[in-house]
C-alpha cells in the first residue's frame, strides 16, 4: 500500500507540473489585453507600457513560467493585478465558502444519490423505480443555472422559505448557515445525486443477482441485512468512483451556483478574475482546484481496497 501511493503521489506531482503549464499557457491565451482592463480604455500607448512592465508582461513567455512557478514554490501566489491584493489572501477569505457550500452538497448527492439507487433496485419494475428514473433524467437534463432561478422564483421570492443570497459561515451562526446554504447546496447536489442515483441502481442490481447474495438469502438471513452488508457494500466501489470523478464538477458548477445566489466564494472571484484577466487570481485558483481533484482521486484509489478485500492494489 505504501509503494502504491508514493508511485501515485509520484504521479499526481507529474500531473499538477502539466496542469501548471497548461493553465499558465490557457490563461495567456484568452482574448483581451490585461494591462488595458486594467490601464482603462483611456490609457495612452505609455502607461499601458508601463503596466506591462509592473505586472512582468512585457518578457518573455518561458521568462514569465519561471517566475511564476518560483513563487508558486516559495508559496507566493502573487498580486491580483485588480484589487492588488494579495493572492493568498483573496483565496482565503473566499475558499471557506466555496468548501462549505460544495461539503453540504455533496453530502445532498451522496445521501439522495444511493438512497434513491437502492430503492430503485429494490423495487424493481415497479411505480417507485420509475418514479426515480424519470426525476434523475429530469435533473440531468436541465441545467443547474435554471434549477437555481426557479428555485430563487419559488422558494425565495414567492414561499418566503430560504434566502434569495447571502452568506452567514457555518462557524458564526450553524443554524442560519444551514439556512442560507440549504437552497444553493441542493441546486448544487442534484444534478450529481441523479448520476450517483443511476450507477447505484445499475450496480446494485448486478450485485443483487450475485451468488453470494442468493447464498446470503439462503441462509436465511433478513432482507435488511443482506441489502446493507452485502449488496450495498459491494456496490460503493463503483459509487465512490463515480463521486470521486464528480467533485470536479463540483467545483465548476460552484461558480455558476455562487453566482446566482450571490454568495462570496471561489467560483464569484474566479468569474471577477477572468473578466478583468486577473492572470494571478486565476492561476492560483486553477491550480489549486486541479491539486484538489489529483488529491480526491488519490484517496478514492486508497479507498478501494477498504470497500472490496477483493481489490488488491499493485505497484
Amino acid at each position: 500500500m505504501g509503494r502504491y501511493l508514493f508511485h501515485r503521489a509520484w504521479q499526481s506531482l507529474v500531473t499538477l507540473v502539466l496542469a501548471s503549464v497548461v493553465v499558465f499557457l490557457g490563461v495567456r491565451a484568452l482574448p483581451g489585453d490585461p494591462a488595458l482592463a486594467l490601464a482603462g480604455e483611456e490609457a495612452t500607448p505609455e502607461q499601458l507600457a508601463a503596466v506591462r512592465a509592473e505586472l512582468g508582461l512585457d518578457q518573455s513567455l518561458p521568462v514569465q513560467y519561471g517566475r511564476y512557478v518560483g513563487q508558486l514554490l516559495s508559496g507566493d501566489l502573487g498580486e491580483s493585478s485588480r484589487t492588488g491584493q494579495p493572492v493568498a489572501d483573496l483565496v482565503a477569505t473566499t475558499l471557506p465558502v466555496t468548501a462549505w457550500l460544495s461539503l453540504y452538497a455533496l453530502v445532498v448527492a451522496v445521501v439522495l444519490g444511493v438512497g434513491a439507487g437502492v430503492v430503485a433496485a429494490v423495487k424493481r419494475g415497479r411505480w417507485q423505480e420509475w418514479a426515480v428514473s424519470t426525476t434523475s433524467v429530469v435533473l440531468l437534463s436541465v441545467p443547474s443555472f435554471w434549477i437555481g432561478i426557479l428555485a430563487v422564483l419559488v422558494l425565495a421570492v414567492w414561499a418566503g422559505l430560504f434566502p434569495a443570497s447571502g452568506y452567514v459561515s457555518p462557524l458564526e451562526d450553524p443554524l442560519r448557515a444551514l439556512w442560507h446554504l440549504t437552497m444553493p447546496a441542493f441546486v448544487l447536489g442534484t444534478a450529481i445525486a441523479a448520476v450517483v442515483m443511476r450507477q447505484t441502481r445499475a450496480s446494485m442490481l448486478e450485485t443483487l443477482s450475485a451468488d453470494f447474495v442468493r447464498t446470503a438469502r439462503a441462509k436465511g438471513l433478513s432482507s435488511r441485512r443482506v441489502l446493507g452488508r452485502y449488496a450495498l457494500r459491494n456496490s460503493l466501489v463503483v459509487v465512490v468512483t463515480v463521486v470521486g470523478l464528480q467533485l470536479g464538477g463540483l467545483i465548476s458548477g460552484a461558480v455558476v451556483t455562487e453566482r446566482i445566489f450571490g454568495l462570496p466564494g471561489l467560483g464569484r472571484l474566479t468569474l471577477d478574475a477572468v473578466f478583468t484577466r486577473d492572470y494571478a487570481v486565476i492561476q492560483a485558483v486553477v491550480v489549486l482546484v486541479t491539486a484538489f481533484y489529483v488529491v480526491i482521486n488519490l484517496a478514492v484509489d486508497a479507498l478501494y481496497s477498504l470497500l472490496d478485500p477483493r481489490v488488491r492494489v499493485d505497484a
